[in-house]
């Protein structure tokens, strides 16, 4: 019987982590020769978490029976009236107030926060890695004081960063003044720091390659324990540009993540807040009175566009403009060449597609909570990623949505908007290999 097998036959009295990774102290692939990985993207909620928000992470965490779930930043939205008293609107401007009673009030709300959605994982006994977006620190604490807080929770994955890599928090240098299509920036060997580990996680014998707040690497080995198969590479894709617009990841950033595969002798996929602008080379520009016509952001906001249906997999659906850098700061020639199979992002929160750009595989993830706007409540969800050893570097991917795993919200706050792009009734496979009650249910209702 496989670890898998065994994950799958536990009952209420099994101790056990529910992550099989967590098991056998460090992310690898399992004797089924499967590894996964939970996204939960765009959280994004105050103080006081929606039910449905926790609800949706405790039925994905129990359908899918990740090794790992890794959050892609706004977690925290800094913007919350909770935090007014530090709101920081941008990290270049000072917060509100700086006193420290008024930080400390922030404090203790953050961190309850934090501990009601990482709740279920910690119950479950899941491991989970931390970046930051563009609203996190927002609420008056750096991604620095975040990382701390995650730190003190049981199954975290990141550490301190490291000390002689000249680190930055907030990973923000400002948008490039290079248009999509210029040459990428040339890279560095960037001094691979000692590999850590790290306490809380759970995981014994797991390294973790530091950077900075929200910046570091996870390599993944085989179920023999003889070779690195893959890395998880999570990176702090920056937040704002004084230029206006979204930022990106600054030069070190940058260097770090070009490092990561050589250094680990492993292809990565990288997994962030932010797209980058070559996610609009999944899009096809269309007129605007055409059916499911999406304006563009910003940069392209002379353009409607719709998704390319030969670059994108079934199921997925565009429900807003990408929004992305205004200019390309040659992110994604770096991943591109050096050695990167995918690139992962939230922030869109009514996007959900997956497709693939110069032998790159880009995922949209849309938002997994109750706090903010997105799509139906029904359709908000929770992203598996399932990795196969026979073809490591092309995992299959799924939405495992609140209607399917839960059914009717308990709550009418969240808002949403109708997803604009025509799309299929579901996506082209299903990693859970089951029918949840509710989707059943709903069959039967549509005949």
């Amino acid at each position: 019987m496989t670890e898998l097998n065994q994950a799958d036959n536990q009952t209420r009295g099994d101790e056990r982590p529910l992550s099989v990774s967590a098991r056998l102290g460090r992310l690898q692939f399992h004797n089924s020769g499967k590894f996964r990985v939970l996204q939960l993207a765009d959280l994004q909620d105050g103080p006081k978490v929606s039910k449905d928000t926790i609800r949706l992470i405790a039925a994905a965490l129990d359908a899918a029976r990740p090794d790992l779930v890794i959050f892609t930043g706004n977690q925290i939205a800094g913007y919350d009236t909770a935090y007014a008293a530090t709101f920081r609107k941008r990290h270049w401007t000072p917060a509100k107030s700086t006193r420290p009673e008024r930080l400390d009030e922030t404090r203790e709300l953050v961190r309850g926060e934090i501990a009601a959605f990482t709740k279920p994982l910690v119950e479950r006994g899941v491991p989970f890695a931390v970046t930051y977006g563009n609203h996190d620190f927002q609420c008056g604490l750096s991604n620095a004081e975040l990382d701390e807080l995650y730190r003190q929770v049981p199954g975290c994955l990141n550490v301190v960063p490291d000390t002689n890599g000249d680190a930055s928090d907030g990973a923000n240098a400002g948008a490039d003044e290079s248009p999509t299509n210029a040459a990428p920036l040339p890279h560095g060997t960037y001094d691979m720091p000692t590999p850590q580990s790290a306490p809380m996680s759970g995981l014994a014998d797991q390294r973790v390659l530091p950077f900075g707040p929200g910046t570091f690497a996870l390599p993944v080995m085989d179920a023999e324990r003889t070779r690195d198969v893959l890395v998880l590479a999570v990176a702090d894709s920056g937040d704002y540009s004084p230029e206006g617009g979204y930022g990106k990841p600054d030069e070190r950033t940058l260097d770090f993540l070009y490092s990561v595969p050589e250094a680990l002798g492993a292809k990565a996929i990288a997994f962030q807040h932010m797209p980058v602008p070559q996610y609009y080379d999944l899009l096809k520009v269309v007129e605007p009175n055409a059916p499911g016509a999406i304006q563009g952001y910003r940069a392209y906001e002379s353009r409607y566009y719709a998704l390319d249906e030969t670059k994108t997999q079934p199921g997925s659906y565009l429900g807003e403009g990408i929004s992305c850098p205004d200019f390309d700061g040659g992110e994604f020639a770096m991943l591109r060449d050096g050695g990167y199979f995918g690139l992962v992002a939230g922030h869109d929160h009514r996007n959900g597609f997956v497709g693939e750009s110069e032998g790159v595989m880009m995922v949209a993830t849309p938002t997994c909570g109750f706090g903010s706007y997105g799509p139906a409540p029904e359709k908000r969800a929770a992203r598996l990623f399932e990795f196969d050893i026979r073809h490591p570097y092309n995992p299959r991917t799924q939405l495992l949505e609140f209607g399917d795993l839960v059914g009717k919200p308990s709550s009418r706050k969240a808002y949403s908007y109708d997803i604009a792009s025509v799309k299929p009734e579901a996506e082209g496979m299903n990693l859970l290999h089951k029918k949840t009650l509710w989707s059943r249910l709903r069959a039967l209702l549509r005949k």
